[in-house]
């Protein structure tokens, strides 16, 4: 596959600017890794960015889209395109981990409180710095443009770029470009092509039991009986039964191909201490991931005939609150094209011996014999688009257009859209066991082992986005696929418009860090520091 363009002096501009900051970035990382915030909660690293960004010149509104924990910055040279990029900097519970070559959680907290697995901590501050680094070559070099930069809470709930998507965000781009970290393959140092990420619908189950006394028949005392409200099941068993029954129908719910899926997490249960009462509320949230809307909507019917049956059996009522409707992504192979060149310009990462040793510290502690060159060749490999494509459709029948999950996809509707990843650090097995998850979650901490993604991912970013500014033929290309995909653009007749007809979902029992007069701690306190 030829190159389509040479690398501009603003371009080449940018890679020295990347380099120059990796300083600053590596510790930026760093402190974005130990807030260690989950979803919805992301307090203190969405000030930070918001901090951030006005310190380099962005304008930033706070709390876009009626979330507390997300922003939208801009930043003009003039009139021009204007390019979009955006950070995720929301953490998952129970994956505490230090950044450190054993398994130890971070200063004063216990394993269940959050940290990164992904880690969007390295995503956002990679694509801040190729953010800044677009920035100083279009001043530099008299590049005319704008750029809008987004914060987005929540990604693992596929949380915010629904909502933004509804509220405008990211109408009027010229293109949105769109990077995830990834080392398993096909999808590693490579470019999304036509099969991209499919819909996703997230929703909380709440069960209320406000009228215990109804429950059961009179037996005939002439005095009430003293708690006689505590026979009636209640708000617990109504989830339990919600969860049991859910996971005994799954196999039914849609046929055995399509990649689909659903998980639950409990929010809350029980509301009442061990007194002689029922649980008067309990909430349950299940999230699926299909490659159609139509498949989220099967089995959002069959979610909501098990709330009613686990409702009509234990004296209580329920209600359905949205927390996602995502659509399905759109492909745009112009813009894949685009930053195909700049990954091919920048090259894959590449680990250095100070990484290699912080990796063989980590397999000697756990009993294995450290390898000369521990992590996974493909990492430091380019793949084409095409073969990455051809190696994902290998299991995925021909009638699928859509596989596995992420919230991107809402923005491909609006701008023409890339999606790419780069290599996260990832570890050989020297004997074929597998490394337990903190790990991934140590590397993705580490200075030495983060900083290589983070160092190439801020290049390709910064090349695209300057590509797109400069050159014109390869701006409108992209736009022309888009407006054919949508037929017409925003509101076209191909056009899949905004899912989302909710608030955002703020205000639930989210896990978080609390303040209280005994300190800072995770909301399930450590009890102990091998918890």
């Amino acid at each position: 596959m030829e190159r389509s363009n040479q690398t501009s002096p603003a371009q080449q501009n940018a890679r020295g600017i990347v380099d120059d900051r990796m300083p600053e970035l590596s510790d930026w990382c760093a402190t974005i890794f130990d807030f260690g915030e989950t979803a919805w909660r992301e307090y203190q690293s969405a000030a930070w960015y918001v901090a951030r960004l006005r310190a380099e010149g962005f304008s930033v509104e706070e709390g876009s889209g009626g979330m507390p924990t997300a922003f939208c910055a801009e930043w003009s040279n003039g009139d021009g395109p204007i390019i979009g990029m955006y950070a995720e900097y929301d953490a998952v519970p129970g994956n505490c981990q230090a950044a450190s070559t054993r398994r130890e959680p971070r200063a004063g907290l216990g394993f269940q409180a959050g940290g990164h697995t992904d880690p969007h901590s390295g995503l956002g501050i990679a694509t801040l710095g190729g953010l800044l680094a677009t920035k100083a070559a279009m001043q530099k070099h008299g590049i005319k443009g704008g750029l809008r930069y987004t914060g987005e809470p929540a990604e693992k709930l596929r949380g915010s770029k629904p909502v933004h998507a509804a509220k405008g965000y990211y109408d009027g781009l010229a293109a949105m470009l769109s990077f995830h970290p990834f080392y398993m393959l096909p999808m590693c140092n490579t470019v999304r092509w036509d099969t991209h990420c499919g819909a996703a619908y997230a929703m909380i189950y709440r069960f209320i039991c406000d009228a215990p006394e109804s429950w059961g028949a009179d037996d005939g005392s002439p005095i009430p009986q003293s708690h006689s409200a505590v026979r009636a099941p209640g708000a617990n068993d109504a989830l339990m039964m919600m969860y049991q029954s859910s996971k005994a129908l799954r196999e039914a719910m849609l046929p055995h191909q399509g990649g689909w899926s659903v998980s639950e997490a409990i929010l809350t249960a029980g509301q009442a201490t061990a007194d002689n009462l029922p649980a008067g509320l309990a909430e349950i949230q299940y999230m699926m991931r299909t490659p159609t809307l139509a498949m989220a909507d099967q089995i959002t019917a069959v979610l909501d005939r098990n709330a009613t049956a686990a409702a009509a059996m234990t004296g209580c009522r329920w209600e359905r609150h949205w927390v996602s409707k995502s659509r399905p992504g759109l492909a745009n192979h112009a813009m894949a094209n685009v930053v195909w060149d700049a990954l091919r310009d920048v090259g894959a990462p590449v680990w250095d011996d100070a990484a290699k040793k912080i990796a063989r510290e980590i397999q000697s502690s756990l009993g294995m014999t450290p390898m000369q060159d521990p992590f996974i060749d493909e990492m430091t490999r380019l793949i084409t688009p095409q073969e990455a494509e051809a190696g994902l459709r290998q299991d995925l029948p021909p009638s699928q257009l859509n596989s596995t999950s992420d919230d991107y996809t809402d923005m491909t509707w609006h701008a023409p859209t890339a999606r790419f990843y780069i290599a996260r650090p990832a570890l050989k097995t020297p004997d074929g066991r597998p490394y337990p998850p903190w790990v991934m979650n140590a590397l993705g901490g580490i200075p030495a082992t983060i900083d290589p993604m983070i160092r190439t991912a801020a290049k390709v970013l910064a090349g695209s986005a300057l590509r797109l500014l400069e050159d014109a033929d390869a701006r409108q290309a992209a736009m022309a696929e888009f407006q054919t995909r949508t037929g017409g653009g925003v509101g076209g007749t191909k056009w899949m418009p905004p899912l989302c007809d909710y608030d955002p979902p703020i205000h639930f029992r989210w896990p978080e860090y609390v303040t209280t007069p005994r300190g800072r701690d995770w909301w399930i306190p450590a009890t102990m520091p091998d918890a």
